[in-house]
């Protein structure tokens, strides 16, 4: 059964007394007074049907604690683990029992449990409470999107199609491992992967000529799919592992129809495919396509978010498409209201954010100086500002490119690394905490 805090914290608490040895012993001290965020992590890790015998594992206090050290140092599990069994300052700050080392695996299945509702509502509360203690001022705050890159590699048609292929091919070779039945098939993986990096290799016109090839043996695969499906479903009631097997089969199938079809649609009928419409990852197929400015695509999702003047991120949300800045102004505004029952006397964005509707609707709930970057033929009196104000609020909203490059450089939000849509959401929401956590303990050791 697993505990929520270390029975009793050891009296001989071995921080080192370099710099960061410091940081380490005040974030504790931090987490120390928060404990309310327990209750919240341990709904996620310990079923509360489960019975009370066997080891106990890491308990909650540290699993949290070992998922802020890790987006702190922005290392994998396998590293993570290493510096917790070789740090005693590490392990000092994750209240790790003497006789326990906990190895990637063990860190990766705990840590990924934590889900991103929870981290989400973990960030409020904190932010709440920083807000009532004066660390968090709402005086000002600057509003700014950025786009988190997925762990993908840059699409192709026929990669996708390649992987499609590869990866059906390999649950149909497993069936009898997995699912107890052996299904016949014809592997088509070699040939598939031949004309693939053929087309990788080829000129325009080549590739056109190869991808008719391409789709035929996909349409083969695809049915041989069909015919194993029909083939086990044909069985009067299917086990636990049949089923999950049936379920991964047909997941993947219908991934890679839409990448055929998507496929059809651009290279032989030569139409435009919206970025709506499009499946950029058979792994990770919640990926938007994010254009910014004229060629700069990216590969991800675009967050929103608020900074104050400390550099405390006061709002996030993780959009869904290819979001128009415009309409992401108000919702900043509606959820500093929700959580923190009031509004910032002063907000300031980038000029993508601009419009007469939002000032007007900024200053109806209450903000008193709503100011973009660029103008965009608003009048300054209709931000409620005078042209000294408007210029530094500008300069003041230029430090929400410092915060966000911390974020993505120091704290690996420039590409999220878990996998899944949640695995996504869970990864920004750790980063933006630990960020949090990190600027107060910078504002503590001074």
């Amino acid at each position: 059964m697993r505990e929520t805090r270390v029975a009793q914290v050891s009296i001989f608490e071995n921080y080192s007394k370099h710099e960061f040895g410091v940081q380490l012993k005040t974030l504790s001290d931090i987490l120390d007074k928060h404990p309310e965020i327990l209750p919240l992590v341990e709904a996620d890790l310990i079923d509360a049907s489960s019975k009370k015998v066997g080891r106990n594992g890491l308990s909650v206090e540290s699993v949290f604690r070992c998922l802020l050290l890790k987006q702190q140092l922005n290392v994998s599990y396998e590293k993570l683990a290493f510096h917790l069994s070789d740090s005693m300052s590490y392990r000092t700050f994750a209240r790790l029992p003497e006789h326990l080392s906990p190895g990637k695996s063990v860190l990766q299945s705990t840590i990924r449990r934590i889900e991103p509702e929870t981290l989400e509502q973990i960030h409020q509360l904190l932010c709440i409470d920083w807000l009532n203690a004066g660390n968090i001022s709402l005086e000002k705050i600057r509003i700014d999107s950025t786009v988190v890159q997925s762990n993908i590699a840059p699409p192709s048609d026929s990669q996708l199609l390649n992987d499609g292929v590869r990866v059906l091919s390999r649950i149909l070779a497993k069936s009898r491992e997995n699912a107890g039945i052996k299904i016949r098939f014809t592997d088509q993986r070699k040939k598939v992967k031949s004309l693939t990096f053929a087309i990788f290799n080829a000129k325009n016109a080549t590739k056109e000529a190869l991808y008719p090839a391409l789709l035929t043996l996909v349409r083969l695969v695809l049915k041989q799919v069909d015919r194993a499906l029909l083939q086990i479903k044909q069985v009067s009631r299917l086990t636990v592992s049949q089923q999950r097997w049936v379920d991964t089969l047909e997941h993947y199938s219908d991934l890679t129809r839409k990448i055929m079809r998507q496929t059809e649609r651009r290279v032989i009928n030569k139409e435009s495919v919206p970025s709506s419409e499009k499946i950029v990852s058979l792994f990770e197929p919640h990926t938007d396509i994010i254009i910014k400015g004229f060629r700069d695509i990216q590969y991800g999702h675009k967050i929103n978010l608020s900074t104050e003047k400390n550099g405390f991120v006061t709002y996030l949300s993780i959009e869904e498409g290819n979001t128009s800045d415009k309409s992401l102004f108000l919702p900043v505004l509606n959820a500093h209201k929700s959580t923190f029952k009031r509004l910032p006397q002063s907000t300031v964005a980038d000029g993508g954010y601009a419009s007469k509707a939002n000032v007007e609707a900024g200053r109806e709930m209450g903000v008193q100086r709503v100011v973009f970057h660029k103008r965009v033929g608003i009048s300054l009196h209709a931000m409620g500002v005078k042209a000294k104000t408007f210029e530094r609020l500008r300069n003041f909203r230029a430090g929400v490119e410092g915060n966000i490059s911390e974020l993505k450089n120091a704290f690996g939000l420039s590409k999220a690394k878990w996998k899944g849509h949640d695995g996504f959401k869970a990864f920004v929401w750790s980063s933006v905490i630990t960020y949090n956590l990190m600027h107060l303990v910078r504002i503590e050791t001074g």
